[in-house]
């Protein structure tokens, strides 16, 4: 039976022959922490990557910003999948190739006309399924016994490529952050931009902070939306209303939701006009994206600013 997403990632542990980058380090900011009670908050929606995750310039990326790097990505995937015997024989390095293979699909998926969504999103696994397609007209083929189906493969790929990519670790505190909002008894949920292999990172950090940590019971599935689930990041409103559609149902309003974020203007500005009450983690200058004048400003200043994840505590424990 081929491995679900989550035994592929617990096997690629298992290989000694394989490096990975290290998750960047911690760069701390001077800020003092703004700690308000919120006792009407029944929700708390948490952003991902540069919140929970600390990853290199504290979003994902679909290109590394140095070249060099790039290319070792590209030759490691390749040679992991077996790829370069149905790619084309031109001069140069296969991860030249792969390069414009790369490219060209990308660009292709961020072309694709988003609708009325002004932020589209690009889901990685769909941009190597697009690429392993191409393949196969060179008779590229799998062992689906272990990767699955296509798409399942196509997700492992992604998966792998990611990972070799940026180094991903929780945040100190993480782990006991969403306990404590879970002992409390409220809902929570992840309201980020995020991909198909999201919550196996995730997972994956929280574990290496606490090894009896399960998602699945922290997190309350009808209250997480991701941007690969419906093709559009932040700021996307339509990802916003998303959340607070399904939230809506079960009969909570808006200002009984809080969202955690580090950027004032993808994560906490949407959030605040659609009614939302607000918490800026300000842990790390490497995902921190906000500026003296937007902490002042009403319409973009938080409700609440965190210094350290397990503050959450002081802002939704009932009085």
């Amino acid at each position: 039976m081929a491995l679900t997403l989550e035994q592929y990632a617990a096997y690629l542990d298992t290989r000694h022959d394989l490096s990975w980058p290290a998750p960047v380090e911690v760069d701390r900011v001077k800020a003092r922490p703004h700690l308000t009670q919120l006792p009407q908050v029944r929700v708390v929606l948490w952003n991902v990557y540069g919140t929970l995750l600390r990853i290199a310039g504290g979003e994902l990326w679909f290109e590394h910003p140095k070249e060099f790097v790039m290319n070792l990505v590209l030759d490691k995937t390749i040679q992991e999948f077996k790829m370069w015997s149905s790619m084309s024989r031109k001069p140069g390095q296969p991860a030249d190739y792969m390069k414009q293979l790369y490219d060209s699909v990308l660009i292709e998926h961020r072309a694709v006309p988003g609708g009325t969504e002004k932020y589209p999103e690009v889901g990685a696994e769909r941009v190597w399924e697009a690429l392993i397609k191409k393949l196969f007209q060179k008779d590229y083929k799998f062992d689906a016994g272990f990767f699955g189906s296509l798409n399942e493969f196509s997700r492992k790929v992604a998966y792998f490529f990611h990972a070799s990519l940026q180094g991903t670790a929780a945040y100190d505190g993480a782990a006991e952050a969403l306990r404590c909002v879970a002992k409390m008894g409220l809902k929570q949920g992840l309201l980020a931009d995020g991909q198909c292999f999201t919550r196996v990172q995730l997972q994956r950090g929280l574990s290496a902070q606490d090894k009896d940590v399960s998602l699945d019971k922290l997190l309350d599935k009808d209250s997480t939306v991701l941007s690969h689930e419906i093709r559009g990041r932040k700021p996307s409103e339509r990802l916003f209303r998303q959340a607070l559609t399904a939230l809506n149902q079960q009969g909570i309003a808006p200002n009984q939701v809080l969202h955690v974020g580090t950027s004032i203007p993808r994560d906490l500005v949407m959030a605040r006009r659609l009614g939302m009450r607000t918490a800026l983690f300000a842990g790390d200058r490497n995902s921190l994206q906000a500026t003296a004048e937007q902490l002042k400003e009403p319409n973009s200043r938080p409700d609440v600013l965190l210094t350290e994840l397990n503050q959450i505590a002081d802002v939704v424990r009932r009085p």
